[in-house]
């Protein structure tokens, strides 16, 4: 049940809200419960260095993202 407290809103105005209320609780329900959701593979540092450590020398920090 939900209850406008304040305000007059137009039934425009309530059905935008209702509309958005009941678009989030069907995401939720959608979604397992207490199961974490993986990160994405491209936000895997991993990936990014994978082939080979950069040669040490007074630039090797830049290139330790960014392979060559």
């Amino acid at each position: 049940m939900i209850k406008v407290v304040r305000g007059n809103p137009t039934p425009e105005e309530l059905a935008a809200a209702l509309a958005v209320v009941q678009a989030r609780a069907a995401a939720v329900a959608n979604q397992p419960s207490g199961a974490p959701v993986p990160p994405d593979s491209w936000a895997d540092p991993a990936r990014v260095a994978r082939d080979r450590l950069p040669a040490p020398g007074p630039t090797a920090w830049g290139r330790t993202y960014w392979p060559s």
